[in-house]
């Protein structure tokens, strides 16, 4: 058994994605191996196979290691809601929210079943690869800290800090890093990786030294930028704001950002489709006029999102949008909001109250405590899909007698307008079925290429695996990992 930590000079230096990576690489090699990250703060997630959810991130790196979802994979999930505050799911289950006031404590309490779960996953493989979050660096956030080092020191991992040299001064953000942290810290980490380089790596090979003399660790490699991750789910609403469109097709379809967005990789495989151009729409700007589909995406704080998309006058844009005869689309939150009321009375996701919907379905919604989290099968316009539920709330009204989807248990799900205009479900992740796909894009207008999405997000695996093969050193980092900090 073995274990290997990455953590960031920052955030997004792509952690992730180099996770992911590895633990396809370590896989093609013929180990047996778990990713685990022990805080994620996302409002992306997946469901386990033991029915709970863990961060989207985890899940694309249980697929890397061909391996089920499993809620010990990520222990700790943060979903960031209304008022500063987050939802707190722990082992899968909500387990209340937390804000500034009691953030740190929190946050100390939660180390041992954090340990167990790690521990867990060391009985079940060859090698865990762990992620941390944001950055060690950010020493004010050390104190009861379970994400980087505190983890790492009480689990006895080895850490490599990976350094992103796209967004420049990779040299002071490595060695800033040693110098910022206690030494008992630093001594954790074993080495470094510069990610995301573009170019002739031999250019750097000065720099690459540099850091080597003035931090003491010694290198383990340069990544060049992977074009490749493009393809697979993003975690971090981030990424919406640097891509926020697709390449031109005969096909447009506009989302807004909502500023509590979830789940928002529904939308990949409609931006993978050649025939759509698909638009996320950032505050400040107007959903364009000529969108042939609205998709309203799901939210992790329903009400507030509905008042955000008044204050930015998305309404006016919607509803001009249905009068002119444009199709609407509604996923989970986005289902909630074309209904004619929406009401927290418990105060679940925000202060207790109720806001006005569009009114576009004649349905309401009343937020409970009990979470859906399950995978689901079944047909929607006349096709088969496969997708999850991982929502609160229970929709009720006339439009429910149209609803979106069947599915294999029995029941059903969503709703849809008299008209056929207006259509929404709970069902995330149904968009990946090839079929479904097809079939919205025909009653659009237009074709679908009929890509296997998962089989591309495999291949973007193998093929970034291939990438980690060629540019670092493996064979140090199992070394690393299997003598562990006494090696």
């Amino acid at each position: 058994m073995g274990a290997l930590m990455l953590q960031g000079t920052g955030s997004d230096v792509g952690k992730s994605v180099l996770v992911a990576g590895l633990c396809r690489a370590l896989a093609n090699r013929g180990l047996s191996v778990r990713p685990f990250k022990p805080q994620n703060m996302s409002n992306n997630a997946a469901v386990t196979v033991d029915g709970g959810e863990i961060g989207r991130a985890q899940a694309l790196q249980a697929l890397a290691c061909r391996a089920e979802l499993h809620t010990d994979m990520n222990p700790v999930l943060l979903k960031p809601q209304a008022d500063r505050t987050s939802q707190l799911v722990v082992h899968g289950q909500v387990r209340g929210t937390l804000g500034a006031s009691n953030f740190r404590e929190a946050r100390r309490a939660l180390l041992p079943e954090v340990l167990a779960s790690y521990r867990r996953l060391q009985r079940q493989c060859d090698i865990v690869v762990v992620e941390g979050a944001g950055s060690p660096a950010e020493i004010n956030l050390r104190a009861g800290d379970i994400a980087n080092m505190g983890f790492a020191r009480a689990a006895a991992v080895p850490v490599v800090l990976v350094g992103d040299i796209d967004r420049g001064g990779v040299i002071a953000a490595v060695v800033g890093t040693r110098a910022v942290l206690d030494p008992a810290d630093a001594a954790m980490i074993r080495g470094f990786i510069v990610n995301k380089f573009r170019g002739d790596p031999a250019l750097f090979e000065d720099g690459y030294r540099q850091i080597e003399t003035l931090s003491g660790w010694r290198g383990f490699g340069v990544v060049p930028w992977l074009a490749t991750a493009a393809r697979l789910p993003s975690e971090d609403a981030v990424v919406l704001e640097r891509r926020r469109t697709s390449s031109p097709g005969s096909v447009r379809i506009a989302c807004p950002i909502l500023p509590r967005i979830a789940n928002f990789d529904d939308l990949d495989p409609l931006k993978a489709e050649t025939r759509v151009e698909l638009l996320m729409v950032p505050p400040g700007q107007p959903i364009p006029a000529d969108a042939d589909l609205i998709v309203l995406p799901g939210s992790k704080a329903t009400i507030a999102d509905m008042n955000a998309v008044r204050a930015q006058g998305w309404d006016v844009d919607i509803l001009a949008h249905h009068r002119r005869g444009g199709m609407i689309l509604g996923i989970c939150g986005g289902y909630q909001m074309l209904g004619r009321r929406i009401a927290d009375p418990h105060g679940i996701e925000g202060p207790a109250g109720a806001v006005d919907g569009f009114g576009l379905l004649d349905v309401e919604t009343i937020l409970t405590g009990s979470k859906a989290l399950r995978e689901v099968h079944g047909t929607a316009l006349r096709a088969r899909f496969a997708g999850y539920e991982m929502h609160l709330g229970e929709t009720h009204g006339p439009d429910r007698a149209r609803p979106l989807a069947a599915l294999a248990d029995g029941r059903t799900d969503g709703a849809t307008s008299m008209d056929g205009q207006v259509m929404g479900f709970y069902i995330h992740g149904a968009l990946a079925s090839t079929g479904l796909r097809a079939a919205l894009l025909q009653r659009l207008g237009s074709a679908s290429d009929g890509a296997d999405h998962a089989a591309a997000v495999d291949g973007a695996l193998d093929l970034i695996a291939n990438e980690l093969e060629s540019h670092l050193d493996i064979e140090g980092l199992l070394k690393l990992a299997r003598e562990g900090i006494g090696g």
